[in-house]
């Protein structure tokens, strides 16, 4: 006679497993890696330009990609420090297999710098070495014997690496051949991408919100750790107002459309998260899904500010 108890405990085991790889793979993350390409999509179309098709496609895939990369190496990274061991959704954890883990990441980071390097050589050589430079800033993330992570420098490493160099990029890559011979478009990258970036730091800060005790214990002195999280909590209002400032200023000097304004469709899952962090901000398992809040706000701040300059010219020319 089967045994109920015995089924019901290997099935439960399995649901949680997977449960454990979904959150191992964090899918929604990719918001971040596919936002400056969707931004300078956006952009260029707002200025009445034709879109690459084919170069945005790639910019996309080969974003994916790196980003795979630094989340498996990530992993690695911390597994060597101990850091997460607490972590049982760790891709290391796991699989139990760092040798494959680690050849998977490179198999990754070789896939996307292909990919990147195809588009550099269709648009403008320096498309790759902005895509190289986003690179050495994930390594010093994390990687040794740098680790700037541990340091409580992984918020502007953050910001520069998916701001202005991936969106520059972006921009590159989507511009038509005619403009593919003129300077990196510094200005233009800064003022479409750092609004976007504060945000997508936002999702890298609040990450760390339920897990202080750990990573102080395992000598990793996030900026959390640093000045706690009461304090951070307080942050958290900055980023945001950071972010829309950011965003509207370029409306107020006529630089973008109005109906750039469709990024505050973010504000209620900013509200949102702010009141949680107030609350809740040292209660780990409250709290713990508070990065996910705040991908929701970059994700529908990015997606409310691409939308508005997209549609821009249908609206005028209508």
């Amino acid at each position: 006679m089967q045994d109920n108890n015995a089924v019901a405990s290997i099935n439960s085991t399995k649901i949680n497993k997977n449960k454990l790889w979904q959150k191992a793979i964090k899918w929604p993350l990719y918001s971040v890696a596919v936002m400056p390409i969707v931004l300078a999509a956006s952009w260029r179309l707002c200025e009445g330009e034709i879109i690459r098709l084919d170069q945005l496609i790639g910019f996309l895939l080969g974003s994916v990609f790196l980003l795979i990369w630094e989340n498996l190496t990530n992993d690695l990274y911390d597994a060597e420090t101990g850091v997460d061991a607490f972590k049982l959704h760790s891709v290391v954890s796991l699989t139990g297999n760092k040798k494959l883990i680690r050849n998977l990441a490179y198999l990754m980071l070789f896939i996307g710098l292909l990919l990147m390097l195809s588009l550099a050589l269709n648009s403008n050589p320096s498309v790759f070495i902005l895509i190289i430079g986003c690179c050495i800033l994930g390594y010093l993330y994390q990687g040794p014997p740098f680790r700037l992570g541990y340091q409580g420098l992984g918020e502007p490493l953050c910001f520069l690496a998916f701001g202005p160099l991936a969106t520059a990029a972006a921009l590159i890559v989507l511009a038509p051949h005619e403009l593919n011979a003129t300077p990196i478009p510094w200005k233009e990258a800064f003022t479409l991408g750092s609004g976007p970036a504060i945000a997508t730091t936002l999702v890298l800060f609040c990450s760390h919100f339920h897990q202080v005790v750990e990573d102080s214990a395992n000598g990793k002195k996030t900026l959390l750790v640093k000045i706690g999280t009461k304090r951070a909590a307080l942050l958290v209002p900055w980023f945001i107002a950071t972010t829309l400032i950011l965003e509207l200023l370029p409306i107020m000097n006529s630089k973008w459309p109005i109906t750039a304004l469709l990024a505050i469709i973010c504000l209620p899952c900013a509200m949102n998260l702010m009141k949680l962090l107030k609350k809740h901000h040292n209660n780990p398992k409250l709290i713990s899904e508070s990065k996910f809040l705040a991908l929701r706000f970059q994700t529908l701040n990015g997606l409310g500010l691409s939308l508005g300059l997209a549609i821009a010219p249908m609206l005028q020319n209508g």
